[in-house]
């Protein structure tokens, strides 16, 4: 329970929590020496030196005990030669009103000790700082008034201990918040071309900080170069499958001319036209699968431009699409424009395939945006959801009776292109049409000053 709790006020990031951990035992350090010790030791200095404070007090008693104001003048003057303390007794007295700064720690001692050694104190006043203190109360003979050497009483400057400590503190905070920038800044960019790689953008990083950050630098560096090696040559494996069998795919169109010319039956012919416009549109796909975009470079995109330039591609294939919902304003993301355009199309082009209309929607939150399609066919069950994703899946379900089209690219595409910028892609169902309901979730760009009309369906 309380770890809960303390990790809900914990900063978040390590650089807080680094700052955390070392102010933590500097504050902890300073309240045990100023509480535990400085005090105490001030006490036990200020009770000592205050025992002779109150015995030479004593003397000034004894001396006009018996004496008129006039006769003890004298004898008071004699005193206040030799003691340091300046006295005035009688009518001349006047009763000191107590005051005492809320910062004076020895001034407290002070006080408990005048009022428990003279039960008629009126008071004790600390007007004069550092420098003296005055106190007054009634004798057998009259009032008594005295101003004493403050450092007759305690020990000098008491709180100069504290200021030090305060300052030495402070220095040392700066000092050590100094360098854990400096330690805390080559993990951060470590973080940063991690993030950057995970959205298909290669940042320069140059090896810096601590061993164990260089480390971990340099395996994220070797993991990235597998990383781009095992992409470059999947593009070049298929890319160079699908170059290799247009080849004897345009042979095979040349023949089926000069089938033709022989007098072939013409559903023959008819028929591998077919068999080789599927060949041509498998290639395609295959392309698309392989390229991925990776060679496109990043740049600030309208969402709503895009969305409705994907819509009007829809209308234009003869879809029945809506563009039910649009954020009001420009909505900016980061993002290589035809791989996002491309992923909206498989995903439309699905609804399309297997339902007979379309919902496109988009939904700006803080951090992300989201761009939903769904429609209104039989979708797909929650457990053949993730299988979906895979490449090269087609599933045996009620989406895909009675539509042998689709080679199982479209979706895998789609998730490609959506983790190349770092976001993912969610497979649901629609609660409003009862169909497939699919969400491109992409981090969210830079926002723009200028605002333009709400985008709304026509």
């Amino acid at each position: 329970m309380l770890f809960t709790w303390l990790k809900t006020f914990s900063p978040r990031g390590i650089y807080g929590r680094a700052a955390l951990i070392i102010l933590v035992p500097i504050v902890v350090l300073q309240m045990v020496v100023l509480v535990a010790f400085s005090k105490r030791y001030f006490d036990d200095i200020t009770e000592q030196l205050m025992t002779g404070v109150v015995a030479e007090v004593a003397l000034y008693e004894v001396a006009v005990e018996g004496l008129e104001p006039r006769d003890a003048a004298s004898v008071m003057a004699d005193l206040d030669a030799r003691l340091n303390i300046v006295s005035t007794f009688g009518p001349d007295a006047v009763a000191v009103e107590a005051y005492r700064p809320w910062y004076d720690i020895s001034g407290r001692t002070i006080e408990r000790v005048l009022a428990a050694t003279f039960p008629t104190l009126d008071g004790v006043n600390f007007v004069h700082g550092n420098s003296s203190f005055a106190f007054s109360y009634m004798t057998d003979a009259g009032r008594l008034h005295l101003e004493v050497n403050r450092r007759r009483a305690s020990a000098s400057n008491p709180h100069q201990l504290i200021v030090l400590t305060f300052f030495t503190g402070l220095v040392m905070t700066a000092i050590s918040i100094i360098f854990l920038r400096n330690q805390m800044r080559p993990i951060k960019q470590l973080a940063r071309v991690a993030d950057a790689f995970g959205r298909g953008e290669t940042l320069p990083y140059r090896l810096s900080g601590a061993t164990e950050v260089r480390s971990a630098g340099a395996a994220f560096l070797s993991m990235r170069a597998r990383i781009e090696r095992q992409i470059d040559q999947r593009t070049l494996m298929l890319s160079g499958v699908s170059h290799d069998l247009r080849t004897p795919l345009t042979r095979m169109r040349l023949t089926v001319s000069l089938l033709e010319a022989e007098g072939v039956p013409q559903e023959d012919i008819d028929a591998l036209k077919d068999d080789m416009s599927e060949m041509e549109r498998l290639l395609d796909a295959f392309l698309a699968f392989a390229r991925a975009d990776a060679a496109e470079e990043t740049a600030p995109v309208d969402l709503g431009a895009l969305v409705e330039a994907a819509v009007a591609r829809a209308k234009r294939a003869g879809g029945d699409v809506t563009f039910a919902d649009m954020p009001v304003g420009d909505v900016l993301i980061s993002a290589r424009p035809d791989a996002v355009a491309r992923a909206l199309d498989n995903l439309i082009g699905n609804a399309m395939r297997y339902a007979t209309h379309a919902y496109v929607s988009c939904h700006a939150l803080d951090r992300s945006v989201v761009l939903s399609v769904e429609d209104d066919g039989a979708g797909i069950a929650e457990a053949d959801r993730e299988r979906a994703l895979h490449p090269f899946v087609r599933l045996d379900s009620a989406r895909n009776q009675n539509n042998g089209s689709g080679v199982g690219l479209g979706l895998s595409i789609a998730v490609d292109i959506a983790r190349r910028h770092g976001g993912s892609l969610r497979l649901s169902e629609s609660a409003t049409h009862g169909g497939l309901r699919a969400d491109i979730v992409l981090p969210r760009g830079p926002k723009t000053s200028e605002t333009s009309a709400d985008r709304r369906p026509s």
